[in-house]
């Protein structure tokens, strides 16, 4: 990446997973950026529901994204990562790994998968089994099972590719986009003893140097 590309600022808070994806594809584009740490209050200068924030995004969401190079801010973690593509992988090196129209709805359909289906499934498991006020066992169980049933697929994908990669050509963003989900499956009280693909493709991951630096950049740790 070229040296005169100004620092991006990536919004973050040091826990969860959205803003480590972001990161991860910086990261592997050589893209300069700096974290902004914010917290879950509605202080009006350190909160995402604060005044400051709801500036950057009116969603109160990290990760959000400036570029002072556009001028453009984008928020929401796959809106930011398909902004990083179009700007700053002009070479396609983690967009499909093929160019015909196939190759392109694969992209899109994992990438839509995690967003809408394993990444909430996930999230609700989390809530459910750590933050929610009062027990409620019904609707976590069922959301362990609707994230297991997501690992079933993946599981099944990665049988088609021989788990260096969900794609299976090389790493795409769709890798950086399940990665910091996945690697929740302990804290979510899940197990990965039945997804041995999974469990292989995750250690493929962590070991990967984009993947690093961008875990010690949000969270201060590899």
């Amino acid at each position: 990446m070229a040296a005169h590309i100004k620092p991006l600022v990536l919004h973050a808070h040091a826990t969860g997973p959205n803003p480590i994806k972001v990161a991860i594809a910086l990261e592997s584009l050589k893209v300069p950026f700096v974290v902004k740490h914010w917290d879950f209050s509605d202080d009006p200068n350190t909160g995402v529901k604060g005044a400051m924030f709801l500036k950057i995004n009116e969603n109160g969401r990290v990760p959000a994204l400036e570029d002072p190079n556009t001028g453009i801010v984008s928020w929401e973690s796959g809106a930011c990562i398909n902004y990083i593509r179009r700007v700053y992988d002009k070479g396609n090196t983690i967009g499909p790994p093929g160019d015909s129209a196939q190759d392109l709805v694969d992209f899109e359909k994992w990438e839509y998968f995690l967003l809408t289906t394993l990444g909430p499934m996930t999230g609700q498991t989390n809530w459910f089994r750590h933050y929610h006020p009062q027990k409620n066992e019904d609707a976590l169980k069922r959301y362990e099972a609707q994230t297991y049933r997501c690992y079933d697929v993946l599981e099944e994908q990665l049988k088609k590719t021989g788990a260096t990669s969900i794609l299976g050509a090389r790493v795409t963003a769709v890798d950086y986009h399940f990665e910091p989900w996945v690697r929740q499956y302990s804290f979510a009280g899940l197990s990965l003893d039945r997804y041995p693909l999974i469990a292989k493709w995750l250690g493929i991951m962590e070991t990967r140097e984009e993947v690093r630096e961008a875990y010690y950049k949000i969270k201060g740790s590899k």
